[in-house]
């Protein structure tokens, strides 16, 4: 996974970066919101499961293993 830190507002990259997502994670989707737009995004990291914005979750980019 690469991420573009850029695209995220100062804070929000630090906390995401503090949960384990960065470069090289392995992430998965766990659930999508169901109401308008689908936010928030769930996805797990390791053994934790957190709930990402999608304009967040669009600053990543993922390769399938």
């Amino acid at each position: 996974m690469t991420v573009d830190w850029g695209a995220f507002a100062p804070g929000d990259g630090a906390r995401l970066r503090a949960l384990g997502l960065d470069a090289g994670a392995r992430v998965a989707i766990a659930h999508r919101g169901v109401l308008g737009g689908r936010d928030p995004v769930a996805v797990v990291i390791g053994r934790m499961t957190v709930a990402v914005r999608r304009v967040h979750a669009a600053a990543m980019t993922v390769e399938t293993l």
